[in-house]
C-alpha cells in the first residue's frame, strides 16, 4: 500500500531527518543504517521521465551489467549523444531493436510506450502533480509495465519517500535476514512490517536493499 497523498521528493535534509526517526521507530533497523552509514539515495533520470521508462523496461530481469550493455547499444542506434524519443524509437525497424540484444517482447513494450507518448494517452509532463497511486494507474497501463516498474520509478525518478515496493525479492530478502525469518516473507508480510517506516518507507527500503548488496 502507498500514500493517496502527493508527496515532496527527497532532500539530503529528507534524508538525514528519514534515517534517524527510522532508527527511532525500529530498532533493527536503526542497527542496520548504523552499519550502512548515510543514505545515498539518488535520482537516476531526475526530470528525464521517458528515459527513466525506456531504462526501465530494458533492465526487466536482467543483470545489472547485462542490461547495461544492451542500453548502451540501443542508445548507439542513434545518431545523436541524446536519449531516443518516443517517435524515432517507434520508427526504429524491429530488426535494429532486436540486433542490439532486445527481446521481441521487451520491443512490443518500447513500441507501445512510444505510441502512448505520441498520442498524449501517457502524459508524463503531468505525472509529477499526481499522488502516488495515480502514477501507478497512469502507468500501468502501458503494456509491459506494471507495479514493481512503476514503484521503482516514483523512487528513483519523482524521488518519492514513502514507497513500499513488498513484491520485490531483494526487500523480502532483507526482511528475512533483518528479523531473522525461517523462511522469505510473502508481500503482505513485508507491508504490515513497514507500516512502522511511514512516512519514509522508501528511505527503509533503499537500507533493506543495501543490506543485501553490501552483505551488511
Amino acid at each position: 500500500m502507498i500514500f493517496d497523498t502527493k508527496q515532496h521528493p527527497v532532500t539530503q535534509s529528507i534524508l538525514v531527518k528519514a534515517s534517524r526517526e527510522l532508527s527511532e521507530a525500529d530498532e533493527r533497523l536503526g542497527g542496520l543504517i548504523q552499519k550502512v552509514g548515510p543514505c545515498q539515495l539518488s535520482l537516476t533520470w531526475k526530470d528525464q521521465h521517458f528515459p527513466s521508462l525506456v531504462e526501465a523496461i530494458l533492465y526487466q530481469q536482467l543483470s545489472t551489467k547485462a542490461a547495461g550493455t544492451i542500453l548502451n547499444r540501443f542508445r548507439s542506434l542513434y545518431a545523436t549523444k541524446r536519449f531516443p524519443t518516443a517517435k524515432e524509437i517507434h520508427e526504429t525497424p524491429e530488426s535494429d531493436l532486436r540486433s542490439v540484444g532486445i527481446s521481441r517482447q521487451k520491443i512490443s513494450y518500447l513500441k507501445d510506450l512510444s505510441k502512448r507518448m505520441m498520442d498524449r494517452s501517457l502524459l508524463l509532463t503531468r505525472i509529477d502533480s499526481m499522488n502516488d497511486v495515480e502514477v501507478i494507474a497512469h502507468l500501468c497501463q502501458v503494456k509491459g509495465i506494471g507495479r514493481w516498474t512503476s514503484e521503482m520509478f516514483l523512487i528513483f525518478t519523482l524521488g518519492r519517500p514513502d514507497v513500499m515496493p513488498a513484491t520485490d525479492l531483494g526487500i523480502q530478502k532483507a526482511v528475512q535476514r533483518l528479523y531473522r525469518m525461517r523462511t522469505v516473507p510473502f508481500p503482505d508480510k513485508v507491508e504490515k512490517l513497514g507500516q512502522r517506516w511511514r512516512p519514509y518507507r522508501s528511505v527503509a527500503a533503499w537500507y533493506l536493499w543495501a543490506s543485501v548488496d553490501g552483505n551488511f
